[in-house]
């Protein structure tokens, strides 16, 4: 497997980056790209000058996974957004792979933290489904993983839970927020 940057001019991995967008976040997340020319507006977005687009691929050249960052805090702070891996591939490294790859090149361009929101739209965690006011931050420090949500795959690269803004996609549906400090000692 390689990492390397997506970029404009390769028609065909943007194409492969989309489809995968749409296959590892139908199960859980269907509304995030629900088709491909959602999918595609959101990939040909990461290419923006303050963003960072990342693929992994096979030794065939097939995109197994795609990673994004998204700069703000004029650039202190990254968010990590999309993470998608091909899901026949999953568990095999390639995630964790493209968030240290991504880690390396935030760093590089002087950001101290990195930060990922993810939703729990289908009660993977105790947070979804459940009323969080008014105490929101207790009910964060009891979270539990239910059905896999992707908090503990992070939690296990270091990015710890930071937040968690109640009702972002609904009643119920929450947005959990995860951060990490990058910048060198």
């Amino acid at each position: 497997m390689r990492i390397t940057a997506l970029k404009s001019i390769d028609a065909d991995r943007l194409q492969q980056a989309a489809e995968l967008l749409v296959a590892a976040f139908r199960e859980h997340w269907p509304d995030a790209w629900p088709d491909m020319d959602v999918a595609v507006a959101t990939v040909k977005a990461a290419l923006a000058s303050d963003r960072i687009s990342r693929v992994a691929h096979d030794d065939a050249g097939a995109v197994v996974g795609w990673i994004g960052g998204i700069s703000g805090y004029r650039g202190h702070a990254w968010e990590l957004h999309p993470l998608a891996v091909r899901p026949d591939r999953q568990r095999r490294g390639i995630g964790t792979a493209l968030v240290r790859d991504l880690e390396l090149a935030v760093r590089r361009r002087g950001a101290t933290s990195l930060y990922v929101l993810t939703d729990d739209e289908d009660a993977m965690t105790s947070l979804g489904g459940a009323d969080l006011y008014p105490d929101v931050l207790t009910n964060l420090a009891r979270i539990r993983d239910i059905k896999g949500h992707p908090f503990r795959f992070y939690q296990k690269l270091g990015v710890a839970l930071a937040g968690v803004i109640p009702d972002a996609n609904g009643p119920g549906k929450p947005d959990i927020l995860l951060a990490k400090r990058i910048a060198e000692d």
